[in-house]
């Protein structure tokens, strides 16, 4: 299975377990949620550290920054 999702994130990030845990409840398994810590690579990290968890669409390269829920992340599809 491929990922459909990925999860900016980072370890330590409470906030990007949260994040999961709604792309869970949305009815997505893990296998689908391609995790990528932002610390592993510099441009990531300007990106995205004042902001994650960040969640994109891979299809179509939407994101969500938090807080979202399962109805945002509809929206994305």
């Amino acid at each position: 299975m491929q990922a459909k999702f990925i999860l900016y994130s980072t370890d330590g990030c409470h906030l990007c377990e949260l994040a999961k845990q709604v792309l869970l409840n949305f009815g997505l398994v893990q296998e689908q949620i391609q995790t990528i810590d932002i610390m592993d690579d510099d441009m990531l990290l300007s990106e995205y550290k004042e902001s994650i968890p960040v969640v994109m669409n891979k299809e179509n390269s939407k994101r969500l920054f938090w807080p979202f829920n399962v109805e945002d992340v509809e929206e994305i599809l």
